[in-house]
């Protein structure tokens, strides 16, 4: 576990490895002492509900009162043994598939590159065509906040439908989940209120959790950075039949995303938001069905980019940028030509069984065992991104863009043009 924490580039993590395996002994020792001292207090109560003689029931009582400081003891050292571990255990991160590569590695095109009698990058073009206004956002909100405007809305608009309608097709059921979770839920999925970088999620505080009406102290909802956190959480304590699975769905959420970089050309515009509409794949499998499933989710994601007319590379992505759930992961990063740089506009994971524990999220085998189900995701269609590669790639030399044929249903117009 070190060595997958040291290739992950999670020094900090790996360095708890030795207190893990510390505390788990002692955690493990506990339970060796409680054990004895919790059966010779049921074999008490047992006896006294048949004995009746009173200098027999006076001996019993006296010594089920002598194990009760001693349990209570070993209790309470096994609660802080477990606090503490569950702290660490939470942050380590998932096996890594062994394939995985040492670099990124390209593992397949799509389209190919032309030349652009005209390049400008997505915010000139945006600007001009009157679809984006970022000095008003930021004004209302912040930095790395957008309005989109007219033939704007209407580009993301058609890129969902675009993308539901390519999954929905290759049989993805349709889901619209909740934009806010519980924390112990994005905790589950991968996802940290803060990590090294700094904070990863938006913390919700002062408000009230549905049926329980408690108070939500520090901050026990978030945002979701992705559909992928809710979509998972539809099969909190489920158990499948076998026959059941692969279950998919695709879902549509916004993304919210407190770590949007800085104001550097690399997040420039659209590149790097707070918030976003993001359609979301996501999949439960059995063990055996889960390579195959993220095989099938990398050539969904292929044909939509595809079908975009767009250049890109599919990259297998090495260890330390799986993410804390991920097993193997590969993204699709598309060539922009404003950036003349390529930029990632999807990824595919499978988190193997990483989420379905922490969840509880298992399924029944042909053979009667319990297995936990294995957890995929993958971007159907992450909006602003998108719109940067398709406003770069289909600028004309008279500031107008090209609308990719398979949206043009969705908008009812061939060009994004000025009135």
């Amino acid at each position: 576990m070190q060595e997958n924490c040291v290739a992950r580039k999670l020094p900090h993590v790996a360095s708890t490895v030795p207190e893990i395996l510390q505390l788990n002994r002692r955690r493990v020792d506990h339970i060796k002492n409680r054990t004895p001292l919790q059966l010779r207090r049921n074999e008490i109560t047992k006896e006294l509900s048949k004995i009746r003689n009173p200098d027999r029931r006076k001996q019993l009582l006296a010594e089920a009162l002598s194990i009760k400081p001693l349990l209570a003891t070993i209790k309470d050292e096994e609660d802080v043994t477990g606090e503490r571990l569950n702290a660490l255990v939470s942050a380590l991160p998932n096996f890594t598939h062994p394939n995985v590569p040492l670099v990124e590695t390209e593992v397949g095109r799509i389209g190919s590159l032309e030349e652009k009698e005209v390049v400008k990058d997505h915010v000139e073009i945006a600007e001009s065509l009157d679809i984006l206004d970022l000095p008003a956002a930021a004004k209302a909100t912040g930095h790395a906040w957008y309005y989109l405007k007219g033939m704007g809305v209407q580009l993301e608009l058609a890129l969902v439908s675009y993308a539901i309608e390519m999954a929905v097709m290759r049989g993805w059921k349709l889901v619209k989940p909740p934009d806010v979770v519980r924390t112990e839920v994005a905790l589950a999925c991968g996802f940290r209120p803060r990590d090294e970088q700094g904070d990863q999620i938006y913390q919700l505080a002062n408000v009230t959790i549905g049926e329980i009406g408690a108070e939500a102290e520090g901050g026990s909802l978030c945002l979701a950075g992705t559909a992928e956190i809710p979509l998972a959480a539809m099969h909190v304590d489920t158990t499948f039949s076998e026959n059941m699975l692969p279950v998919k769905c695709v879902g549509v959420g916004t993304a919210y995303r407190a770590e949007a970089g800085s104001r550097g050309r690399e997040s420039k515009g659209l590149y790097r938001v707070h918030q976003f509409t993001k359609v979301e794949l996501f999949a439960w499998t059995s063990v055996e069905q889960s390579d195959t499933m993220l095989e099938e989710i990398l050539q969904l994601q292929r044909d939509i980019v595809e079908g975009l007319g767009l250049h890109a590379r599919i990259l297998d992505m090495p260890a330390h940028e799986l993410g804390n759930a991920a097993y193997r992961k590969y993204d699709i990063e598309a060539w922009m030509y404003g950036r003349q740089a390529w930029g990632e506009i999807t990824s595919a994971s499978n988190c193997t069984d990483y989420q379905s524990r922490r969840l509880n999220t298992r399924y029944r085998r042909w053979d009667g065992k319990i297995l936990h189900a294995h957890t995929l995701n993958g971007t159907a269609m992450a909006v602003p991104r998108m719109i940067i590669a398709i406003l770069e790639n289909g600028l004309q030399g008279d500031g107008s863009v090209e609308i990719p044929l398979a949206l043009r249903k969705y908008i009812g117009a061939e060009m994004i043009s000025r009135n």
